[in-house]
C-alpha cells in the first residue's frame, strides 16, 4: 500500500471515528498532495509524499515557535496536535551511527577530497536520507568528515 493510499484510508477511519482534529489534519495533507499533483500534472510517489509531509512538519514547528513567542499557547497547542498526526506518516528515523555510516560511504563513493566536494556528497545522501534524518545534522557530519575531523 502506498503512503498516499494509507493517508486516504486514515481519513476514512477518522471520519468513521468522528475524530475531527485528526480528520482536519489528514484533509490538509491530502489537499496539499492533490495541489502538487494538479500543479505539476504528475502522480506523486512515496518519496514525494514524504517531502510534502516533511515540509508541513517544518511549517508546524516554525508556527509553534512563533505562537509560543507571541504568548498564544492555544494556537501552539493546535499546531502541536497537527504535528503529532503528521509525524506518523514519516518513515522511521535513522540512528546517529547509521547516518555516520551513510556519510562515510558517500564520501568514499564520491571520491571527495575536501570541503569543496561537499555538493557531490550531499547529492548522494539527499535521496537516501531525506525524511529519515535531519538534513542539517547530516550536512554538519559531512562538513566534519571532509574537514578531516
Amino acid at each position: 500500500m502506498s503512503l498516499k493510499d494509507q493517508i486516504t484510508d486514515d481519513m476514512k477511519t477518522a471520519m468513521r471515528a468522528k475524530d475531527s482534529e485528526r480528520l482536519a489534519t489528514v484533509r490538509l495533507l491530502i489537499a496539499e498532495i492533490k495541489r502538487k499533483e494538479v500543479d505539476e500534472r504528475i502522480e506523486l510517489d512515496d518519496a514525494q509524499v514524504v517531502a510534502i509531509v516533511e515540509k508541513m512538519i517544518k511549517q508546524r514547528k516554525d508556527s509553534i515557535t512563533q505562537f509560543e513567542a507571541g504568548g498564544r499557547q492555544d494556537l501552539a497547542d493546535i499546531e502541536k496536535a497537527e504535528l503529532a498526526v503528521l509525524v506518523t506518516y514519516m518513515p522511521a528515523g535513522l540512528s546517529d551511527e547509521e547516518v555516520a555510516a551513510e556519510v562515510a560511504a558517500a564520501v568514499a563513493a564520491s571520491g571527495a577530497a575536501g570541503p569543496q566536494d561537499m555538493g557531490k556528497v550531499m547529492a548522494i545522501l539527499k535521496p537516501k536520507l531525506a525524511g529519515r534524518a535531519d538534513m542539517t545534522a547530516v550536512s554538519a557530519q559531512v562538513k566534519k568528515a571532509l574537514a578531516g575531523g
